[in-house]
């Protein structure tokens, strides 16, 4: 084998790895931007939330994650890339209600929009865009967890 077309062939694939890391940290600064505190804040107030609070949180999380699916599934789509359409699904909504309102004055607006972000987090995670982040890793893997138990409570 020729030492020059392995040498490109090398180049080749450290060149797109570079551009795939550059697309990932520009998705993290966009989720940081758009998802992180919202996400955050859900997770916290979850976390200090009764049972029957618990339960206003599956509902809304669950429906959220819900209305992120693709309309239509198609079957040569892989894992991450459906993760991936579903959480630009997610940051769509949030970045429209944060343009249209502001949602300190209406809670439920406030929730369900943090519903999103949290979802949006979670998909990015299983997307496995967080790689290269440990932190927005760990913020990932909760929002992964509540969406899981969200589902599953609902479904139940």
């Amino acid at each position: 084998m020729d030492c020059n077309s392995t040498f490109q062939r090398k180049s080749r694939r450290t060149v797109f790895n570079w551009f795939r890391v550059d697309k990932r940290r520009k998705k993290i600064r966009e989720d940081r931007r758009y998802l992180e505190g919202r996400a955050r804040r859900l997770l916290q107030k979850y976390l200090a939330a009764d049972d029957s609070e618990k339960r206003l949180y599956y509902e809304v999380i669950a429906g959220a994650a819900a209305a992120c699916q693709p309309e239509v599934s198609d079957p040569g789509l892989e894992n991450p890339q459906h993760a991936e359409l579903s959480a630009e699904t997610a940051l769509k909504v949030v970045k429209i209600h944060h343009r249209q309102t502001s949602d300190e004055n209406d809670d439920l607006a406030g929730l369900i929009t943090d519903a999103y972000a949290t979802v949006g987090i979670a998909y990015r995670r299983a997307a496995a865009v967080y790689r290269v982040d440990e932190e927005m890793q760990r913020l990932g893997t909760a929002a992964v967890h509540l969406t899981t138990i969200a589902n599953s409570y609902m479904a139940a």
